[in-house]
């Protein structure tokens, strides 16, 4: 029985693209967690940040964190503004992050994911 894999992302995403059709091309069985649809697992999220910590989670070169307002931005100082920003807009989550029993990844390096689907 192989191990169950979800990718968290938003379909429309360029990146959430060039994984899913790089996973379907090596016959991955994956489900996909649309945020705009299903929104983020508070659970799942607090655990990313607890495991790579909010900064890894959070994209700060995006359009979404750029249409903030700079107080918005500045309330983001800690892994519980963080959270609470993402929750909120889900948009501003690096993507996709792929989970795969106990490992996590963020953003799609095709080299890094070929060694978790040999």
């Amino acid at each position: 029985m192989s191990t169950p894999t979800t990718l968290y992302g938003i379909p429309n995403c360029d990146t959430v693209k060039k994984a899913r059709a790089w996973l379907a091309a090596r016959g991955v069985e994956v489900v996909f967690h649309d945020y705009k649809k299903q929104g983020v697992p508070e659970a799942a999220l607090r655990g990313w940040v607890k495991a790579l910590g909010w900064e890894a989670l959070l994209n700060r070169k995006g359009t979404t964190w750029r249409k903030l307002e700079p107080a918005r931005q500045a309330a983001v100082g800690d892994a519980a503004g963080a959270i609470a920003l993402m929750l909120e807009q889900p948009s501003v989550i690096r993507r996709p992050v792929l989970v795969r029993g106990d490992t996590l990844r963020v953003g799609f390096d095709a080299g890094e994911w070929a060694k978790l689907f040999p």
